[in-house]
């Protein structure tokens, strides 16, 4: 799959080049907090964005906080750091690390 990353802003942007993303995939893998906020887990956006290994697709995010702290404001709130809890294939509970993510930061 084919997908862009916003080169003057560093972000990573929803933009596919081909049909196999759509902004419906986007929408139906965020989640909700308790207070309503939206967000967004890093390692579903992952999955749904094709990218193959985690630690290509957490170098982006680094680069969408940079740049999320160099433009309008430093907020921190944007990207939360967490430890979500998975079943692994033989039904034991792990913990992986994750993050949420604003929709601010994915876009």
């Amino acid at each position: 799959m084919n997908y862009m990353v916003n080169k003057s802003k560093n972000k990573i942007v929803n933009k596919v080049l081909n049909d196999k993303y759509t902004g419906d995939t986007f929408e139906n893998i965020k989640h909700l907090d308790d207070y309503g906020n939206e967000y967004w887990y890093a390692s579903e956006l992952q999955k749904a964005l094709d990218y193959k290994d985690w630690r290509n697709f957490e170098k982006v995010i680094d680069k969408a906080i940079i740049s999320a702290k160099n433009s309008i404001s430093n907020r921190e709130d944007w990207v939360v750091k967490v430890n979500k809890s998975i079943k692994t294939g033989k039904g034991k509970e792990e913990f992986i690390k994750d993050y949420k993510l604003s929709r601010y930061i994915c876009l």
